[in-house]
């Protein structure tokens, strides 16, 4: 297949659009050919959320061009790519339904292999794609729908250490924005907002801060922010951003604590590793720069190597996507069938016990 392989990346999994061609050379280094994504906030904007029937009417619309317009950027033809690689899940199953029937017709006229792609590995393997990164490292996932800490030992090994019980840290961030009346997307709002705020004002609670297991809770967080804004109603645009920094300053500590001790946990499991052990973040939720701050200080205390992709990376993209293919392919995993169906729900850890909170949704995939 000549000195490297060549796939087509598909993502559809919630309001980004997203479709890439990505290398992988023979010396194992990846290559972003070309990635285009197309964010359908307008759409949602209006609604204070993503609305699913919007959103994968709107990838139906967009896709095709989307591949069309990626293949273009790198002068190739569908004949000319090895594989495809799509997301199967977790996600919307809508849009999750659009991406896969895409990939799978593509996969089938060119008679190429598919790769049903979960979302997250997608996410956990970026830093191989942007960094070279070397097995193992531990990944903090943080999103509009997860919050995991995982042990990340190689390609479709993956040990989640911590989990949300409750609220991810994404929805805490756009159900504080909706309470205080920022616009949707709620985190870029928050973040905008706490510039200008005290972070000492309020002293908001730091769920789970001390206990020995990873796991985190965001609900208890964004309950005590809904009472300091009913209790000082109506609130000024300084309460707001007074509130939003204080808001930040207890998610920081409290990363700061359970991440921490992540850190220490894996420093005793790998005492000997031939590279410095490294704590990668990803997910929407990583380009918040006080957060990023905050884990940078931590790795730094700790001997880590602190690895972010490009915030480009850190939100759904389809480049994620191809690349977690190619590393399937390098590692021997067979490609699936063409009848794999996506799936709403799927952990990264199979084999992790399911944690049930306070939320109405309980656990997280």
């Amino acid at each position: 297949m000549g000195s490297f392989l060549r796939i087509l990346g598909i993502e559809t999994s919630c309001d980004e659009t997203a479709a890439s061609i990505v290398l992988r050379h023979g010396d194992g280094r990846g290559e972003i050919a070309a990635d285009v994504v197309l964010s359908q906030l307008d759409e949602h904007s209006a609604y204070g959320g993503v609305v699913p029937e919007i959103a994968a009417r709107a990838h139906v619309e967009a896709l095709d061009t989307l591949i069309e317009e990626a293949l273009a950027r790198t002068g190739t033809s569908l004949g000319d790519i090895d594989a495809v690689a799509a997301t199967a899940g977790p996600g919307l199953i809508g849009g999750l339904i659009v991406g896969l029937m895409t990939g799978k017709a593509i996969a089938r006229a060119l008679s190429k292999p598919l790769y049903a792609i979960n979302h997250l590995e997608g996410h956990a393997l970026t830093a191989r794609l942007t960094d070279g990164l070397s097995f193992p490292y531990l990944m903090l996932l943080v999103s509009g729908g997860h919050t995991q800490l995982v042990l990340v030992r190689g390609v479709g090994q993956y040990e989640r250490w911590g989990t949300t019980i409750d609220d991810a840290l994404g929805e805490a961030f756009d159900k504080t924005a909706k309470l205080l009346g920022l616009p949707y997307p709620g985190g870029p709002a928050v973040e905008r907002a706490a510039v200008d705020g005290d972070p000492r004002r309020f002293d908001f609670p730091r769920p789970l801060v001390g206990e020995a297991r990873l796991d985190f809770s965001f609900s208890g967080l964004k309950t005590a922010v809904r009472q300091a804004a009913e209790t000082i109603a109506p609130v000024t645009e300084q309460d707001i951003s007074d509130i939003c920094a204080s808001f930040q300053r207890a998610i920081s500590r409290t990363l700061d604590d359970r991440i921490g001790r992540g850190l220490a946990r894996f420093s005793a499991e790998f005492p000997n590793l031939d590279h410095p052990p490294a704590l990668v973040v990803a997910g929407g939720v990583a380009a918040n720069q006080e957060l990023r701050r905050t884990l940078q200080t931590l790795c730094e205390r700790h001997g880590f190597r602190f690895v972010a992709p490009p915030l480009r990376l850190c939100t759904d993209n389809a480049a994620m996507i191809a690349w977690a293919g190619l590393e399937r392919m390098a590692a021997g995993f067979a490609a699936d069938s063409l009848d794999v169906q996506p799936r709403s729900r799927w952990p990264l850890d199979s084999s992790a016990e399911v944690r049930i909170g306070h939320g109405k949704r309980g656990a997280k995939a």
